[in-house]
């Protein structure tokens, strides 16, 4: 197995002084899909906000490439090339297809393919067509696929997605279950926060059970699959 990209060793996380995450670890390696999946409100989103230093929250180990992540801002740990897609977006609304994409621009590192303004267009064809389209004219499905087109733009290693399947139409659901896989094929890794049990079962290798802010699962998306009793008890399903 390949070295790990991401590790992260007793993550706990507060807000205030409520504790929201307690002890997780785990690891994300190259051209893997992981999903983190729960309830709403287990601690998913938190999860990724805090391995991106946008809540305070601490942890045994935190590493993404070797290089430690405590106490760096957000803007050097995506230097790093860990990519982010929140929940909300965050697309420039007032620029078009095009400029957001340009704003997110960062050169390949040494050996790699770089994504570029075409190479997206062909992984998303409804940006193709409205690449001279300002982000407030699109829709919430068409909104996501820019945010994650932009966080490729920038040729990272991994991508942290927040709920990308949330409040899109179906068919913006499986382009997005193509993107992830073709992300995949690049040897980009993804680690996704997921209330779509069915869209998280389709894309990924592994995943993580969180329930109240600790993990009950870890393992492959295979063995999550066939037990059934810890989905109906943590996932509703």
């Amino acid at each position: 197995m390949s070295e790990p990209l991401l590790e992260i060793w007793n993550l706990t996380a507060s807000y205030g002084r409520a504790q929201v995450l307690f002890g997780l670890t785990f690891q994300l390696r190259q051209g893997e899909v992981m999903a983190l999946v729960g309830r709403n409100g287990a601690g998913k989103t938190t999860t990724l906000k805090s391995i991106m230093g946008l809540v305070p929250a601490t942890a045994q180990k935190a590493s993404f490439k070797g290089h430690s992540l405590s106490h760096l801002p957000t803007y050097r740990i995506a230097r790093l090339g860990l990519g982010y897609v929140p929940e909300d977006r965050r697309i420039f609304t007032d620029l078009t297809v095009e400029e957001n994409l340009e704003a997110g621009r960062k050169a390949a590192g040494a050996g790699r393919s770089p994504w570029t303004p075409e190479r997206l267009f062909r992984l998303f064809p409804n940006l193709a067509e409205m690449r001279g389209r300002r982000g407030n004219q699109m829709s919430g499905g068409e909104q996501q696929m820019l945010a994650i087109a932009r966080t490729l733009m920038g040729n990272p290693d991994a991508i942290l997605l927040d709920e990308p399947s949330e409040g899109i139409a179906p068919v913006i659901v499986q382009m997005m279950a193509q993107a992830i896989r073709a992300m995949k094929a690049e040897g980009v890794a993804v680690l996704l926060s997921e209330q779509n049990w069915a869209f998280a079962a389709s894309i990924s290798d592994r995943a993580i059970v969180i329930e109240r802010g600790e993990m009950r699962f870890e393992g492959s998306m295979a063995e999550l699959i066939a037990d059934e009793r810890l989905r109906a008890e943590t996932l509703g399903v």
